[in-house]
Order: C-alpha cells, then structure tokens, then sequence
C-alpha cells in the first residue's frame, strides 16, 4: 500500500465503495502534515451552479492524460462509478437532472465548515491552508471592493499562503494594499520589478519588496506544521502581462522562469533545512506537470489556472526522484486535501483527496454567513435584478464555447449591429439552470473585470484568422510552455474549422459568416468586442451592454450556437 501511495495509485476513488453521501467527507488522519488547498474561487462567495467540461482536449504527451480527460474516461481513469454525486462532481454527465437532485456547490460559508473540520482530525498546528489566486476577481462585490470582500473572507477562512494571477488586474497599490491587509502571506518567485524600473521603483516602502533580487513578494516562506519545516515556494501566472493588460501593472515582470525556480528549491534546501517544499502554483497543469519534471527537490506542486478538477495526484518522476501535481478545479467546488508521511526529510508516503463542497451536505458556518451577508447587503438590489429567463442551461467552460458565452455574443453582436462577435475564452464563470430568472448577478459572474469596456471596429479577414490562430497555439502548443491556459476566443456570426494537430498558423481554416458567406482576408467585418487587453476601448462596460440585450428578450434563447468544426479529435478521451 506504501509503494502504491507513492505511485499515487491508492487509494481507489474514495467513491468506489460507495459510501453514504453522510460518509463523503471522512478522512482520518495520516502521516504527520496535512495541506489543505483551494484555487481560482474567483470570488464566489456563495454557492453557486458549475458545470464541467466536456471538451478539454489534449495534444502530443497530454493525449489521454489527466487533465485532459472528460466525462466516463476521468470516471474511468480514477475508478469513479458512473451515476449520482461523484459523477456530478466530476464530470458534466447528466448536469441538468443531477443539479437538480444534487444542487449548488461552493460558498465560502460550507467551504469554511468543512476547513475546519479537516483540520480539527489532524488537531492544532498540524495542517496548513494554501489559497491558489484568482480569489479576488470574478463577482460584483469583488470588483466593487476592489477585492476587499475577498481578503475578510479569507482572513476568516484561515488562510495561511497565497499567489495569484487575476489579482494582477487592480493597480500595483491595491494589490500591495490588498496583501498588506491579508493576515497571511502572499507570496511569488517570478513576479519581480523589472530591471528598468527597480532603482525608481515607487512602491518600495509597501509589501515585501527586495530590491537586491527584485522580488514583489516573498519569494516563498517556512511554517512548522506538526513540528515539521515545511517550505512553499509561490509561483504567480507566468503570462500575466501578455493574458492581461500590463499597464494596471507597468513596472512587474513574471514568466515560468524554471532555473529561477530550480535556483530557488536549492537555497531553500541549502538555507532553510525543511522536511518538505512545495509550489503553491498558478500555472496550469500542463505547465506544472512539465515543470515536475525538470526541476529537482519539489515534493508536491499545487496547482490552479486552468481549473481542472483533478481527483488525483498525479507523480512525476524527474532527476531528483519524483514530485506529485494536483489541481484543485474552481469556484469554491472542490478542497485538496493532501495527508504526507515525512521522515528524516523525505516524502515516505501521502494520501490525496479532492473533495467536493456540496452546500447541502455541509452546514454553513454562521460567522461565514453573517460576513458574507454584510458584505452584499449594500448591493442586493443590484445583483438581484431580474432580467431574462434561461431557455436552456447556461454554461461557459469548455475549449470551444459555451452557451452562456453565446448569449454575450450574440448580446455584442445585436446591439453593436455588427457582423462578427468576440468574446474571450474565460475560463471562470457560474452556470444557470434552465427556466432560472437571469439576475445581474449572473451577467457579472460572467464578466467582472476591470477592464470590460466594449468596441465595435472594422476587422479584415486576415485578422480574424490571425486572431484565432494565436489563441489556438496558446491552446493547442504541443510545449506546454507556451500555452497561457485559457479556452478559444467564443464567437457569434462566424463558423470555422480547426485541426488542433496542425502546425501554428496552420490550424484555421473555412472561415464563414452565418450566411455561409466565405470570410475573405482582404475585406473588412464589422467586429463587436471587450476585454482588450493592449489600450481601453471606448465603449460602455459589458455587462450593461448583456443586461439591457437581457432586458428586451425577455427569455435569452439561442438560435445557432456558433462552434467550430473539428478535425482530427475522433477517439480523444478529452472529446465528447
């Protein structure tokens, strides 16, 4: 069992026994150190609806692999029973009815509640608490609060590390004043001031700033966690001033920088003599999964960005031996739980367990639920402004695009009276069911950023192809260095064929209108859009734009969704 633990093959999904729901979250103690671990919540303080992928498809070494695996090959590949509420944790099987059964998942109140009921199995000073980033955007109150709401939550919730990605997109002071008021510590090994700028660096006096290695943040930091020195070591999104706009930022520079990384394990095993390092990573998987298996000295990567509800750990071998990867999904669904068996400073054994927070198996915690409460009552009326009726389930995640996305399209598309639509492949927002009333809330789950200012430009055919071909690289890169994570843009009035096995520049083909009218490279589309990333557009902010779309349809219905043919994914387990 030892040796299968370590292979991260045991235990078998803690589902295939079939236990009660009653019995779903117990885990007795293990090892000496417990990790408890959440990622890209993406503000969602209450619990919300999340329905999985069913396109997630991977390429080159991640064909077939965890995270590239959806419905009944991940149920396959983790011993996982098809039917009731492993399968609506997991997968995007039989949503609509299990939704219904099931309900909502996530809310910071039950999130809390079953926090410390892992940490009350290890006893006092035994575990540690890692928040993966992307905690401070993706609602209204976050965006109004400027990520204020989520620091209290997370104060509360006991919070001991964190890095971040979207948390780069308020201004250099609101991000060094948002960690300064986090009561743990907000840490990055890649996100430095920039060689140009540190000896005019403005922010000097505020955080953690070292001006000898130009790091923003501690690099990493040391606890005792059940008498062991536990190391953890931050890694924020390498690509965040090119995935987001840098001019919030201008003076911070990021990247994968893996001898960075390689630098930094070894002067924190030669310095600070751990039992254990870890990562807490924004990267990705797929980039995590690669970076395991070049950099020597990791234990354990935990990882975020690409929201991959991952059951496992998966183990990486690498010259130093092996290091263990997991991803813990997204928008407060699920909590990684990581027992570790450590002696005379090597990783013996584990036992990993993702965990699904279902609201309606665990009780809210009430200090929670009071905090949260006053934290929306100065919004209610806002967010809870009815303004259309779903005719069907309204989803975003997925490689291709989703329903709801093909609402904000058509949304750009009719009241910008253009042609073509864009709208970028966000990976966070929440589902609503079919017949719920669409409230304002909704539209922003879907599209708080701060920079959501909408367009409409004439756009030549070659730039259209130029713009899909880009983001299918970020996407389908057989290095998973260079992909930055994110779904393909979404579309309204145009179709298109992609081969994701096809070189860069090479993917995209058969371009047309709705009309079936080719899209030519030299003639020019009118092109409604938002979220541009290089300069502010001119136009009013997209989620008023949606609402009043919303207003006047009364029932948001879609007549064509605009997804593009694929080539080439016959038989992909990440296809279905």
């Amino acid at each position: 069992m030892g040796l299968a633990g370590a292979a991260g093959l045991v235990p078998r999904s803690v589902f295939a026994s079939k236990k009660a729901p009653s019995d779903l979250y117990e885990m007795p103690a293990f090892g000496n150190a417990r990790i408890l671990h959440f990622t890209d919540c993406h503000a969602q303080l209450n619990p919300v609806y999340f329905r999985e992928p069913s396109v997630n498809i991977g390429v080159a070494g991640a064909y077939g692999k965890a995270p590239h695996l959806v419905g009944k090959n991940l149920l396959n590949r983790f011993e996982i029973p098809s039917g009731g509420i492993e399968e609506y944790a997991y997968t995007y099987l039989n949503f609509d009815e299990s939704a219904a059964q099931y309900g909502k998942v996530g809310g910071f109140a039950h999130l809390a509640t079953l926090i410390k009921k892992m940490r009350g199995e290890v006893g006092d000073g035994k575990s540690m608490l890692l928040d993966g980033g992307d905690t401070w955007q993706g609602s209204g109150t976050s965006l109004w609060t400027r990520g204020q709401d989520m620091i209290g939550a997370c104060n509360l919730l006991g919070v001991d590390l964190m890095t971040g990605h979207w948390e780069f997109t308020y201004l250099a002071k609101e991000i060094l004043d948002n960690a300064q008021a986090f009561n743990g510590e907000f840490i990055s090994q890649n996100c430095k001031v920039k060689d140009d700028a540190i000896f005019d660096y403005e922010y000097g006096d505020i955080g953690d700033f070292d001006e000898d290695s130009g790091h923003v943040f501690k690099p990493y930091s040391v606890r005792d966690v059940g008498g062991l020195r536990i190391a953890v070591i931050g890694q924020s999104f390498p690509y965040t001033p090119i995935a987001n706009p840098q001019r919030f930022i201008p003076d911070w520079t990021f990247g994968i920088n893996e001898d960075d990384m390689q630098e930094m394990v070894n002067q924190v095993r030669d310095e600070e003599n751990p039992d254990a390092v870890i990562v807490l990573s924004h990267n990705g998987m797929d980039v995590d999964l690669k970076l395991a298996s070049r950099v020597r000295g990791i234990d354990a990567i935990f990882g975020g960005h690409t929201h991959d509800g991952v059951p496992g750990a998966i183990p990486v071998d690498n010259p130093g031996g092996k290091t263990l990867v997991t991803n813990a999904g997204s928008n407060g669904k699920f909590l990684g739980v990581m027992d570790l068996d450590i002696k005379d400073k090597k990783l013996r054994d584990f036992r990993f367990r993702l965990l699904p927070v279902f609201s309606n198996l665990l009780e809210a915690d009430a200090e929670m639920t009071q905090y949260i409460a006053d934290q929306r009552k100065p919004y209610l009326d806002k967010l809870n402004e009815k303004l259309s009726v779903a005719d069907g389930t309204l989803f975003r995640r997925g490689n291709f695009n989703g329903t709801f996305d093909q609402i904000i399209c058509d949304a750009l598309r009719i009241q910008g009276d253009a042609q073509i639509a864009l709208s970028p492949g966000f990976r966070w927002g929440t589902t609503v069911l079919a017949d719920q009333a669409i409230t304002m809330e909704h539209v922003l789950d879907q599209t708080c950023i701060t920079y959501p200012e909408t367009y409409v430009r004439e756009m030549s055919g070659n730039d259209l192809k130029l713009i899909l071909e880009d983001v299918a690289d970020n996407l389908f890169n057989q290095d998973p260095y260079y992909q930055q994570g994110g779904d393909m843009v979404r579309l309204g009035g145009m179709d298109y064929v992609i081969d994701p096995l096809e070189k860069a520049g090479s993917r995209i083909t058969s371009m047309q209108l709705d009309n079936g009218t080719s899209i030519e490279a030299g003639n020019n589309y009118k092109v409604a859009g938002w979220a541009t990333v290089g300069s502010q557009s001119p136009g009013e902010p997209i989620w008023d734009l949606i609402a009043d779309y919303l207003r006047d349809v009364k029932v948001a219905k879609i007549t064509r969704m605009n997804t593009p043919k694929l080539l080439n994914v016959d038989g992909n387990p990440g296809y279905a």
